[in-house]
């Protein structure tokens, strides 16, 4: 783009000369001030790449310009090249000390004036490339968080990237959630592709809004199986509650999706082991006896319900409506008691 040049000077001789010498050099962009308040507006209105600029001039002088131009952190980059008749040291330094690139006394050389507004609007070009650079790293880094936040929970987002890396580690008193939609493999097998992913889409972003207003932690989900954590990555005071009022909530959203015949959904309270699992393709993930037995209760429960292990049932039974299923055998485990969670108690 071609640079933007601010002449500035109350004498019009002056604004006429400078600007036909700077015409000769090659620079037809040419923005007029005749005072230095009328300068800072102009450079506020529109972008400029170089000032040059009179000392001695009414309403504001060029060293009342550079200390506002020092102190907008908008304009404090753009180069100034002081043009007077001032022949003195001490105004130099002034100058330069507020801000000022170069200086340039009047009458002054062309051939000076060429190679110091030459030399400026190199200058502010690099600066600008520099500038695009950095905005372009930052842009990526943002993308790279956004697309980091999609994976992980935003957690362990801020502890990787206070930390640089996350040691697994034990977490004492976590409820842990899953959900699966009942019949979803023969719902695939007659319908096609796409009908299946757009239905299973719906429901799981329907079920990530439930799981974030009753303060869940989605984990993760595979294929048709939802699961969520509460009390392990943000304090609960009623983890437990809070997932069975999520459940009972995802169990009535699942009726209005043609996805299956409905959700089952297990739940179990615990100690947890919980850490980020691979390198090349990682995922925050959960383990530990509390995630198996929530597992294997949502497999023996039956489809619309929403069933919690015995030692869940303790901490909510005077707030929660629920009926015992008695001792359940579970899969590589003794047997357990199950409660179905009916409604929750006003």
């Amino acid at each position: 783009m071609e640079p933007a040049i601010l002449v500035v000077d109350d004498i019009e001789d002056n604004r006429v000369t400078l600007a036909m010498h700077l015409e000769i050099c090659g620079y037809s962009k040419l923005v007029m001030a005749e005072n230095g308040r009328e300068a800072l507006e102009k450079m506020r209105a529109e972008p400029v790449d170089l000032v040059l600029l009179d000392i001695m001039m009414p309403e504001l002088d060029g060293y009342g310009v550079l200390q506002e131009m020092k102190a907008d952190s908008e304009l404090r980059g753009i180069p100034v090249v002081m043009i007077s008749a001032i022949n003195d040291t001490n105004s130099v330094a002034r100058c330069i000390e507020l801000g000022a690139t170069d200086y340039l006394t009047k009458p002054f050389n062309p051939v000076l004036l060429k190679a110091r507004v030459d030399k400026c609007i190199e200058q502010a070009r690099y600066r600008a490339q520099e500038a695009a650079y950095h905005q372009s790293i930052e842009n990526e880094k943002r993308r790279a968080d956004e697309i980091l936040s999609t994976v992980l929970p935003k957690p362990i987002v801020r502890a990787l990237k206070r930390d640089s890396k996350l040691a697994p580690r034990l977490y004492d008193d976590v409820t842990v959630l899953f959900c699966d939609v009942v019949g979803f493999t023969a719902y695939s097998e007659k319908n096609p592709p796409e009908t299946v992913f757009a239905e299973l889409e719906a429901l799981v972003e329907r079920f990530e809004e439930l799981a974030q207003q009753h303060g869940l932690e989605k984990i993760k989900t595979i294929g048709d199986a939802f699961m969520a954590t509460a009390g392990l990555l943000t304090p609960h005071d009623s983890p437990v509650r809070a997932a069975v009022a999520c459940g009972l909530d995802m169990v009535a959203a699942a009726r209005s999706f043609g996805a299956g015949s409905g959700v089952r959904i297990g739940i179990d309270h615990g100690p947890v082991a919980a850490g980020i699992m691979g390198k090349a393709q990682f995922q925050f993930d959960v383990w530990g006896d509390t995630v198996n037995s929530a597992a294997r209760i949502e497999g023996v429960g039956r489809p619309g319900t929403v069933s919690v292990s015995g030692r869940a049932w303790l901490q909510l039974r005077n707030q929660v409506q629920g009926r015992s299923l008695g001792l359940v055998e579970l899969k590589g485990k003794e047997k357990i008691e199950i409660v179905e969670c009916v409604a929750l108690k006003q």
